[in-house]
């Protein structure tokens, strides 16, 4: 079974696992509370003796069926799960993180994770946002108090590909944690391993999910990185083998102290969704391309940003991460600029297919006005930094057909010429 394509191993884990009656799939287990029948069982439970679940805010048998897949997706040694995407950052950066402490990250990061590490700063850590697509800026940030850097695979909306294997030799050489949000290219374009993270954190909402019916957050060890180096590793959890630190510090003093739990129920669509990830993205990442390549022709776009286009700037470095050059894989997000006076929302209401929505990696696609929803509260000289301008369209391409897309975005452009 070692030999067996990931996506094979993913989609029978459960049944292999011990399923009760035969099931193929593991149950919803939505009990908050687990019984012994000794308190000397409960007792062993608690101080890590023995496997078992104590309380459901710390994980149940269907959120450890969720992790044992992301482990086998990322070919991670555990795995943490949280209610959201948000929920696993803000915990482990709470777990891992004290005050004076510094973190370097991209200045190219998703609204929410910025927004984040602004309240970060507020509480007495330091944050250096850097041009994460180039190795040097990341040197250059690197102070004797720096405890980790965090970076995206592919940045939202402006689709920079960071410098990701040359951030993870630097973080080897200085023996610095290095987490990786894999997100948007997912373990079936990327593997955190094969970079060098330390640490890899998953939007489970997007695309491992896929359905747009659930949200969820992960945090995966990759095996990699020495906990011993890490400073801030409490007492309490450095009485098993150094590779289990850090995880276990997140799982108690993040999920367990702040409470952000995944819910039996959103685990079990989770688990379910990411059965078919590896089709989902393959068909997702093809409609992007062309969708992508034929925007490039349209007269009223002033450039398309997408790692699939040899126009990209870091088109190169992706063909080299995600494999694009065998599988055509470069994702599912691209974002437009449209040219000096044309009315992105004219353009985004006369689509009749794409959804108007701000989520990603749905199966659906959706587009929406990048400047006027997800980044406005930044203002407009933030955005300006980030290469966000008003006319800036976000598209998640989804599974539809791909002449019908192309189909619904030529109807748009034709409308605005009535």
């Amino acid at each position: 079974m070692n030999n067996e394509h990931p996506s094979t191993r993913i989609l029978h884990s459960d049944r292999r696992g011990g399923v009760e009656h035969g099931a193929v799939h593991k149950p919803s287990h939505n009990a908050v509370t687990f019984g012994y029948p000794t308190a000397r069982d409960l007792a062993d439970v608690f101080q890590g003796g023995k496997s078992g679940f104590v309380y459901g805010r710390q994980g149940n048998p269907t959120t450890a069926a969720l992790e044992t897949k992301i482990n086998l997706m990322e070919g991670a040694v555990g795995t943490v799960t949280f209610a959201t995407g948000m929920a696993a950052i803000s915990a482990m950066s709470l777990a891992l993180l004290n005050q004076g402490d510094h973190i370097i990250a991209s200045r190219y990061l998703f609204g929410n994770t910025a927004s984040w590490l602004d309240t970060l700063s507020r509480l007495g850590v330091a944050v250096s946002l850097v041009d994460a697509t180039e190795v040097g800026a990341v040197a250059a940030a690197l102070r004797p108090e720096t405890r980790f850097i965090f970076v995206e695979t592919i940045a939202n909306p402006g689709t920079q590909v960071a410098d990701l294997a040359g951030i993870g030799r630097l973080c080897h050489e200085h023996r610095l944690l290095y987490v990786v949000d894999n997100t948007m290219t997912t373990p079936v374009m990327l593997r955190g391993h094969d970079v060098g993270a330390g640490l890899v954190v998953h939007s489970l909402s997007k695309s491992i999910s896929g359905h747009g019916n659930a949200l969820g957050g992960s945090i995966s060890d990759t095996g990699i990185y020495d906990w011993t180096a890490y400073p801030n590793i409490l007492p309490a959890y450095q009485g098993g083998p150094p590779h289990s630190w850090g995880l276990l510090q997140i799982k108690k003093k993040g999920l367990r102290d702040t409470g952000g739990t995944l819910s039996a129920e959103q685990a079990h669509r989770i688990a379910i969704g990411a059965e078919t990830l590896d089709l989902r993205v393959e068909r997702a990442s093809s409609n992007a391309l062309a969708l992508a390549r034929w925007l490039e022709g349209q007269p009223r776009v002033r450039r398309v940003l997408y790692p699939g286009l040899p126009s990209h700037p870091q088109h190169l470095r992706a063909r080299e991460l995600f494999g694009g050059r065998s599988t055509g894989r470069f994702g599912s997000l691209l974002s437009f600029e449209l040219r000096e006076g044309i009315d992105p929302f004219a353009l985004l209401d006369a689509l009749r297919i794409v959804v108007k929505s701000s989520h990603l990696g749905d199966n659906r696609t959706l587009a929406l006005p990048a400047a006027h929803t997800i980044f406005f509260e930044m203002g407009p000289d933030k955005r300006q930094s980030m290469g966000i301008s008003d006319g800036l369209v976000r598209v998640s391409a989804g599974i539809e057909a791909e002449a019908d897309l192309i189909a619904d975005f030529a109807r748009a452009f034709s409308s605005l010429d009535a």
